[in-house]
C-alpha cells in the first residue's frame, strides 16, 4: 500500500487514522458502559480497578494499533524503524505502568482487610505502614527497571552500559560518595518499615509540635500538626533525633489538670465533684482518676487531677472540660479560695515626713 521511493500513501494514512479514531471511540463507549455497571454493584473494588487501569490499558491499545498499522501501511517508509523504536518504548512504559497499577491494586485489597478506625488499631496501622513503604520501594524498583529497558533500546546507551560495566568499580565509588545521603535516606525508609519507630496515624511530639504521622515515604515523613499545618521531616530524622511517640504500643494516655488554690479549699469537695463530670463521659475510659495535692507554697497549694483516655485527642477534650467545670464550681461555691495576694494594712509601716514644717499650713 505504499508507493515506491519510500513515500507515504496518503490514502493508507487516512485509513489508518480513521481506524485509530474508531477504535478509540469504541474504547470510550466500552469504558462508559463498564463504569455504569460498576456503579450498580455493591462492592467498590471494581470501580477502583476500572479507574486505575483506564489509562494504562489505553496506552497498551495505542501500542497495538501503532504496531499493526506500521506493519500494514508504513513498512516501506524510511522512518519505519524510528516508528517501531518509538512503539517499543511505548510498550515498555505501558508494561511498567501496568505493573505499578497491579502493585497498587494488591495494596488496595490488603488495606481493605485493615480496620484503622477501630479503637485498638495498633496492628492495623503497623501493617498499613509496611504496605505503604514497601509499595514505594516496589514502585521505585519498577521505575528504575522500566527506564533501564527504555535506555537499552538505544544503541548509544548499550555502549555506555558496556563501558560502565568495565569501570564499575570506580563508578560505584564515585556514585556512592555523591549519593550517600540519598542512599542513606532510602535505607532509612526501609528500616522504618521494618523496625517501625513510627507508624501512620501515630501521635508524636517533634520539633516542639504535637501532631500525627500523615504520610511516610522513602525519603521524607509528613506530620499533620494539630492546627492543620504540615511539618516535613527527612525520614532519617526519626532514626537519629529523639522524639516522643505517644502511641508506640498503645493509644491510651494519662492527662493532668492543675489548680492553684488557697489552703481554705477542702480537697474532698473536688474529689466528690469531678466524678460527676466523668460519669458517662465518652472521653474518659474509666481506667484512672485521682485528685491529689502535689505541692505547697507559702501562698497556695497545687491540686492535680489525673484522668485517663483512650487517645490523646479525647484526653485533651476531657482535660479542658474538667478545667472549665472545676473553675466554675470553685467560683460558685468557694469564691474566696482562689489564690490571692493579701496585704494587711494594719501591719504596714507608717511613713512620716522628714520635715514636719512642710505640713504646717496644710488643713
Amino acid at each position: 500500500m505504499n508507493n515506491s521511493g519510500g513515500q507515504l500513501n496518503f490514502t493508507a494514512m487516512i485509513l489508518m487514522v480513521a481506524i485509530i479514531v474508531v477504535l478509540l471511540f469504541v474504547y470510550s463507549i466500552v469504558y462508559k458502559r463498564l463504569k455504569v455497571y460498576t456503579r450498580r454493584t455493591m462492592s467498590q473494588w471494581d470501580d477502583f480497578m476500572l479507574d486505575m487501569f483506564k489509562i494504562p490499558f489505553l496506552w497498551l491499545l495505542v501500542w497495538i494499533m501503532i504496531k499493526l498499522m506500521a506493519h500494514l501501511f508504513l513498512k516501506d517508509l524510511t522512518a519505519f524503524k524510528y516508528l517501531i523504536h518509538a512503539n517499543n518504548i511505548i510498550l515498555i512504559l505501558s508494561v511498567g505502568w501496568i505493573l505499578m497499577k497491579f502493585v497498587k491494586l494488591g495494596v488496595y485489597f490488603l488495606q481493605r482487610k485493615l480496620d484503622v478506625t477501630a479503637a485498638d488499631n495498633i496492628n492495623a496501622r503497623k501493617r498499613l505502614t509496611q504496605l505503604t513503604v514497601f509499595q514505594n520501594i516496589t514502585d521505585t524498583v519498577i521505575v528504575i527497571i522500566t527506564f533501564s529497558f527504555v535506555l537499552m533500546t538505544f544503541d548509544g546507551a548499550r555502549l555506555i552500559g558496556k563501558s560502565l560495566l568495565a569501570s564499575a568499580g570506580v563508578a560505584g565509588i564515585i556514585i556512592g560518595f555523591a549519593a550517600q545521603k540519598s542512599i542513606g535516606m532510602f535505607l532509612a525508609g526501609i528500616q522504618i518499615a521494618i523496625t517501625q519507630p513510627i507508624r501512620l496515624d501515630d501521635v508524636v511530639i517533634v520539633e516542639g509540635e504535637w501532631g500525627r504521622i500523615e504520610e511516610i515515604t522513602l525519603t521524607y515523613v509528613v506530620v499533620r500538626i494539630w492546627d492543620e499545618r504540615r511539618l516535613m521531616l527527612p525520614v532519617n530524622y526519626f532514626l537519629e533525633v529523639p522524639f516522643q511517640n505517644w502511641t508506640r504500643t498503645s493509644a491510651n494516655i494519662l492527662g493532668t489538670v492543675f489548680f492553684y488554690v488557697g489552703y481554705d479549699l477542702p480537697v474532698q469537695v473536688i474529689r466528690d465533684f469531678v466524678p460527676e463530670i466523668l460519669k458517662d463521659n465518652p472521653d474518659w475510659d474509666g481506667r484512672v482518676f485521682n485528685v491529689q495535692v502535689t505541692n505547697t507554697t507559702e501562698l497556695h497549694k497545687e491540686l492535680r487531677i489525673l484522668v485517663s483516655s483512650g487517645d490523646a485527642s479525647k484526653n485533651w477534650n476531657l482535660r479542658t472540660e474538667i478545667r472549665e467545670k472545676v473553675i466554675d464550681f470553685i467560683q460558685a461555691n468557694y469564691p474566696g479560695c482562689f489564690v490571692k495576694v493579701r496585704l494587711d494594712h494594719n501591719n504596714l509601716p507608717t511613713i512620716q515626713p522628714k520635715d514636719e514644717n512642710l505640713w504646717a499650713d496644710k488643713p
